[in-house]
């Protein structure tokens, strides 16, 4: 099972955006976006790549959703650096 990542966009530049994942910041590719966005917006990063857009009424509901499934994988969220997301995305990837 793969699990992607949600992320607030903080600046964009060509095609690649610097994003938010709980505090820790880190770039994503957005070649496989295919609606617009801009800074501000919510996706789901998967493997380094935006994969969509979320829309802004599901944000909550959504960031809800993943601080459960990372605190029952032994993450809490709020705490999580960059480092510990990757190695937690690299488990779900081979799970």
């Amino acid at each position: 099972m793969c699990l992607g990542l949600p992320g607030r966009i903080v600046s964009m530049s060509g095609k690649t955006a610097r994003v938010d994942f709980w505090g820790s910041v880190r770039t994503v590719k957005l070649d496989a976006m295919k609606e617009a966005i801009v800074p501000g917006d919510y996706i789901i990063d998967h493997a380094g790549y935006a994969v969509r857009r979320i829309p802004d009424e599901d944000v909550a509901d959504t960031l809800a959703l993943y601080e459960v499934i990372l605190c029952e994988a032994g993450g809490d969220p709020i705490a999580t650096d960059v480092i510990e997301l990757e190695e937690l995305e690299e488990e779900l990837v081979l799970a």
